[in-house]
């Protein structure tokens, strides 16, 4: 009899177990797929922007993160099912900042390479889209083509923080040409508003952004297309951009490079710069040397 009611009770509570455990397995790993394995729990993932940086990225009249890397991301995040992006509008300051400490897992504001960065974030093998860089100058400066000549007439620069790297294209060229150097100074703020400044007359030109320059000055809604007619962009060169993963979301940089891998084979990410630039900078790729 005691044997009997022993089993009976371990049979019970073997029952029990099996009940419990099965419960908390629907909470972590889901049902299966059709083809009969589990299906990946969706891992949220905070992705910075720069909210300030429009075209490229920026958060729109109803309030929607949207411009040429936002909507390169939101297709990332479609071919990801493992993985839903939770868009974060902020500053450059605290994108750089944020990402590096874990705040942010990856961050997009139309970053460039510098060897620096690398010590602090992961760049993934795949850039995210592609940058015109100039010189903002007044009219009369027109002729002023790249660096070089800007260096020639001794003109002024605008400041520039030396954690932005555009910083770092002027510091090459200086270092590349010691004897007709751009007088470079670092500036306190990440940015300062260079077609305030120039407009001004408070330096003579500054780095500036051919996506920028299209939107804030020429697009007739743009915030500076009063001064359309006193200002001039001369490009000089393309870079590449990244997105800038933290140290440790190496998993999910690969991911993304997959992603966008294919996203850039079947030209999407043509579209998309031609929709927010007005201009298809892919086609500049085999020149591009940054």
């Amino acid at each position: 009899m005691k044997i009997n009611k022993l089993l009976k009770m371990a049979a019970t509570g073997a029952a029990l177990f099996t009940l419990i455990a099965g419960c908390s397995s629907t909470t972590t790993t889901g049902s299966k797929s059709d083809s009969g394995d589990a299906k990946k729990e969706v891992r949220t993932v905070k992705v910075a922007f720069d909210q300030g940086g429009k075209p490229i990225g920026y958060v729109d009249e109803k309030g929607n993160p949207t411009g040429y890397e936002l909507e390169v991301m939101k297709l990332v995040d479609k071919a990801l099912p493992e993985y839903k992006f939770e868009y974060v509008p902020t500053s450059s300051e605290d994108l750089l900042v944020g990402v590096q400490q874990g705040k942010y897992q990856v961050g997009v504001k139309n970053a460039w390479f510098t060897e620096e960065r690398t010590k602090s974030y992961i760049f993934p093998k795949e850039f995210l889209g592609l940058s015109g860089v100039g010189l903002l100058l007044k009219k009369e400066n027109k002729d002023v083509k790249d660096l070089s000549d800007f260096a020639k007439k001794k003109l002024s620069l605008a400041p520039i923080a030396a954690s932005n790297a555009q910083y770092t294209i002027v510091d090459e060229y200086n270092q590349a040409n010691p004897d007709n150097k751009v007088k470079l100074e670092a500036g306190d703020a990440f940015s300062v508003d260079v077609v305030q400044w120039v407009n001004e007359g408070r330096v003579d030109g500054g780095i500036y952004l051919g996506a920028t320059y299209e939107k804030q000055v020429l697009a007739k809604d743009g915030p500076y297309h009063n001064l359309a007619d006193q200002v001039v962009y001369n490009e000089f060169t393309v870079v590449k951009t990244w997105p800038l993963f933290n140290k440790k979301e190496q998993e999910f940089a690969d991911a993304y490079d997959k992603a966008i891998k294919k996203l850039k084979e079947e030209k999407k990410t043509n579209d998309i710069m031609v929709k927010f630039y007005n201009n298809d900078l892919f086609k500049l790729l085999d020149t591009v040397k940054r």
